[in-house]
Protein backbone atom coordinates (compact mmCIF):
# COMPACT_ATOMS: atom_id res chain seq x y z
CA UNK A 1 0.00 0.00 0.00
CA UNK A 2 1.24 3.61 -1.07
CA UNK A 3 0.70 6.43 1.41
CA UNK A 4 0.41 10.10 1.03
CA UNK A 5 3.88 10.94 1.23
CA UNK A 6 3.64 14.95 0.99
CA UNK A 7 0.68 14.60 3.59
CA UNK A 8 2.75 12.82 5.49
CA UNK A 9 5.71 14.81 5.87
CA UNK A 10 3.56 18.22 6.35
CA UNK A 11 2.03 16.01 9.47
CA UNK A 12 5.47 15.24 10.77
CA UNK A 13 6.82 19.01 9.96
CA UNK A 14 3.76 20.54 12.13
CA UNK A 15 4.57 17.65 14.82
CA UNK A 16 8.20 19.02 15.08
CA UNK A 17 7.71 22.17 15.56
CA UNK A 18 4.76 21.81 18.14
CA UNK A 19 7.36 19.47 19.73
CA UNK A 20 9.95 21.87 20.23
CA UNK A 21 7.60 24.39 21.60
CA UNK A 22 6.42 22.42 24.03
CA UNK A 23 10.15 21.06 24.83
CA UNK A 24 9.80 17.42 24.11
CA UNK A 25 13.31 18.01 22.42
CA UNK A 26 15.61 20.52 21.57
CA UNK A 27 17.85 21.88 18.94
CA UNK A 28 18.94 19.03 16.52
CA UNK A 29 18.11 16.20 19.00
CA UNK A 30 15.30 13.84 18.08
CA UNK A 31 13.85 12.66 14.87
CA UNK A 32 10.84 11.46 12.96
CA UNK A 33 9.26 9.40 10.17
CA UNK A 34 6.22 7.76 8.97
CA UNK A 35 5.92 4.72 6.44
CA UNK A 36 5.35 5.82 2.94
CA UNK A 37 4.64 2.66 1.20
CA UNK A 38 5.28 -1.49 2.60
CA UNK A 39 8.57 -1.14 2.62
CA UNK A 40 9.84 2.58 2.65
CA UNK A 41 9.54 5.17 5.10
CA UNK A 42 10.65 9.34 5.35
CA UNK A 43 12.76 10.25 8.48
CA UNK A 44 14.35 13.59 9.29
CA UNK A 45 17.75 14.38 7.70
CA UNK A 46 20.81 14.35 9.46
CA UNK A 47 21.12 17.87 12.12
CA UNK A 48 17.47 18.96 11.30
CA UNK A 49 15.98 20.94 13.77
CA UNK A 50 12.56 19.46 14.29
CA UNK A 51 11.44 23.20 14.45
CA UNK A 52 12.78 24.69 11.48
CA UNK A 53 11.74 21.38 8.80
CA UNK A 54 10.72 21.93 5.46
CA UNK A 55 9.61 18.80 2.83
CA UNK A 56 13.72 18.72 1.69
CA UNK A 57 14.60 17.67 5.29
CA UNK A 58 13.63 14.41 4.68
CA UNK A 59 15.42 10.70 3.81
CA UNK A 60 13.86 8.14 2.12
CA UNK A 61 14.76 4.49 3.64
CA UNK A 62 13.83 1.05 2.88
CA UNK A 63 13.05 -1.60 5.29
CA UNK A 64 15.83 -4.05 4.23
CA UNK A 65 15.84 -7.84 5.01
CA UNK A 66 19.18 -7.22 6.25
CA UNK A 67 18.37 -4.71 8.77
CA UNK A 68 20.80 -2.99 7.65
CA UNK A 69 18.43 -0.63 6.06
CA UNK A 70 19.68 0.96 2.26
CA UNK A 71 19.36 4.82 1.17
CA UNK A 72 18.75 5.52 -2.01
CA UNK A 73 22.06 6.97 -4.31
CA UNK A 74 21.47 11.19 -4.03
CA UNK A 75 19.11 10.53 -1.35
CA UNK A 76 20.05 12.90 2.07
CA UNK A 77 21.66 11.39 4.81
CA UNK A 78 19.27 10.44 7.36
CA UNK A 79 19.50 10.93 11.28
CA UNK A 80 22.57 9.22 12.71
CA UNK A 81 19.19 7.71 14.93
CA UNK A 82 17.66 6.01 11.75
CA UNK A 83 18.20 2.58 13.32
CA UNK A 84 15.59 3.20 15.60
CA UNK A 85 13.07 3.39 13.10
CA UNK A 86 13.84 1.21 11.13
CA UNK A 87 13.91 -1.77 13.97
CA UNK A 88 11.01 -0.09 14.81
CA UNK A 89 9.10 -0.80 11.56
CA UNK A 90 10.48 -4.10 11.45
CA UNK A 91 9.19 -5.43 14.58
CA UNK A 92 5.69 -3.70 14.61
CA UNK A 93 4.04 -4.01 10.84
CA UNK A 94 0.95 -2.13 12.14
CA UNK A 95 3.18 0.73 12.71
CA UNK A 96 3.05 3.77 10.17
CA UNK A 97 4.79 6.52 12.30
CA UNK A 98 7.63 6.11 14.80
CA UNK A 99 8.40 9.46 16.55
CA UNK A 100 11.33 10.20 19.11
CA UNK A 101 11.99 12.72 21.46
CA UNK A 102 13.17 14.06 24.64
CA UNK A 103 10.91 14.13 26.92
CA UNK A 104 12.36 15.47 30.19
CA UNK A 105 10.47 14.64 32.99
CA UNK A 106 9.75 11.00 31.45
CA UNK A 107 13.44 10.32 31.05
CA UNK A 108 14.49 11.83 34.20
CA UNK A 109 12.22 9.13 36.20
CA UNK A 110 13.25 6.26 34.26
CA UNK A 111 16.76 7.26 34.35
CA UNK A 112 16.29 7.03 38.74
CA UNK A 113 14.48 3.74 38.07
CA UNK A 114 10.89 5.61 38.99
CA UNK A 115 8.53 4.44 36.99
CA UNK A 116 6.33 6.68 35.01
CA UNK A 117 2.50 5.44 36.35
CA UNK A 118 -0.49 5.83 34.34
CA UNK A 119 -2.92 7.71 36.62
CA UNK A 120 -5.50 9.89 34.15
CA UNK A 121 -7.82 8.06 31.75
CA UNK A 122 -5.72 9.58 28.76
CA UNK A 123 -2.71 8.15 30.12
CA UNK A 124 -4.88 4.31 30.31
CA UNK A 125 -6.40 4.68 27.05
CA UNK A 126 -3.09 6.39 24.82
CA UNK A 127 -0.25 4.42 26.62
CA UNK A 128 -1.72 1.07 28.22
CA UNK A 129 1.70 0.30 29.21
CA UNK A 130 5.20 1.83 29.17
CA UNK A 131 8.74 -0.07 28.42
CA UNK A 132 12.07 0.65 29.92
CA UNK A 133 15.44 0.10 27.93
CA UNK A 134 19.52 0.52 29.96
CA UNK A 135 21.28 3.17 28.67
CA UNK A 136 23.31 3.13 24.66
CA UNK A 137 24.78 5.28 22.90
CA UNK A 138 23.17 6.85 20.16
CA UNK A 139 23.02 5.24 16.52
CA UNK A 140 24.08 1.88 17.61
CA UNK A 141 22.61 -1.14 17.13
CA UNK A 142 21.96 -2.27 20.93
CA UNK A 143 19.75 0.99 21.40
CA UNK A 144 17.60 0.44 18.15
CA UNK A 145 17.17 -3.49 19.32
CA UNK A 146 16.23 -2.96 22.82
CA UNK A 147 13.81 -0.34 21.97
CA UNK A 148 12.21 -2.40 19.25
CA UNK A 149 11.90 -5.62 21.20
CA UNK A 150 10.42 -3.41 23.79
CA UNK A 151 7.85 -1.97 20.71
CA UNK A 152 6.87 -5.55 20.75
CA UNK A 153 4.61 -5.58 23.88
CA UNK A 154 4.58 -1.42 23.80
CA UNK A 155 3.59 1.33 22.29
CA UNK A 156 5.74 3.69 23.89
CA UNK A 157 9.44 3.14 25.37
CA UNK A 158 11.74 5.36 27.36
CA UNK A 159 15.48 4.80 26.67
CA UNK A 160 17.71 5.76 30.11
CA UNK A 161 19.14 9.21 30.13
CA UNK A 162 18.21 9.51 26.34
CA UNK A 163 14.85 9.76 25.32
CA UNK A 164 11.40 8.05 23.94
CA UNK A 165 10.39 6.14 21.05
CA UNK A 166 6.43 5.97 20.28
CA UNK A 167 5.33 4.23 17.25
CA UNK A 168 0.87 4.22 16.26
CA UNK A 169 -1.19 3.74 12.85
CA UNK A 170 -1.13 7.62 12.52
CA UNK A 171 1.16 10.65 13.00
CA UNK A 172 -1.37 11.81 15.10
CA UNK A 173 -1.92 9.10 17.27
CA UNK A 174 1.45 8.98 18.05
CA UNK A 175 2.09 12.46 19.35
CA UNK A 176 -0.81 12.44 21.44
CA UNK A 177 1.07 9.35 22.83
CA UNK A 178 4.49 11.24 23.22
CA UNK A 179 2.22 13.98 24.71
CA UNK A 180 0.56 11.75 27.18
CA UNK A 181 4.18 10.14 28.28
CA UNK A 182 5.38 13.41 29.41
CA UNK A 183 2.10 14.18 31.28
CA UNK A 184 1.97 11.06 33.00
CA UNK A 185 5.75 11.44 34.10
CA UNK A 186 5.18 15.06 34.83
CA UNK A 187 1.97 13.89 37.02
CA UNK A 188 4.15 10.50 38.49
CA UNK A 189 6.72 13.69 39.41
CA UNK A 190 4.10 15.26 41.61
CA UNK A 191 2.20 12.74 43.25
CA UNK A 192 5.90 11.76 44.50
CA UNK A 193 6.37 15.46 45.74
CA UNK A 194 3.25 14.58 47.63
CA UNK A 195 4.64 11.42 48.89
CA UNK A 196 2.30 9.00 47.20
CA UNK A 197 4.50 6.37 45.53
CA UNK A 198 1.98 3.48 44.20
CA UNK A 199 -1.13 5.09 43.48
CA UNK A 200 -2.41 3.95 39.63
CA UNK A 201 -5.13 4.22 37.20
CA UNK A 202 -8.27 1.67 38.29
CA UNK A 203 -7.77 -1.49 36.54
CA UNK A 204 -11.27 -1.64 35.91
CA UNK A 205 -11.51 1.86 34.80
CA UNK A 206 -8.52 0.74 32.20
CA UNK A 207 -10.42 -2.31 30.46
CA UNK A 208 -13.14 0.22 29.81
CA UNK A 209 -10.48 3.36 28.74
Amino acid sequence: MTRNRDRLVQELIEVGRDAVGRGLVLASAGNLSARISDDTFVVTGSGTWLDRLTPDDFAVLTLADDESGSVPPGAKAPSSEWKLHHRAYRARPDAECVLHLHPRTAVVLASIGQPVRLLTLDHAYYLGSIGVTPFYHNGTDELADTAAEQLREHDCVIMQHHGCSVVADSVGMAYRRALNLEDAAQATALALQLGDTDTVFPQEGARHA
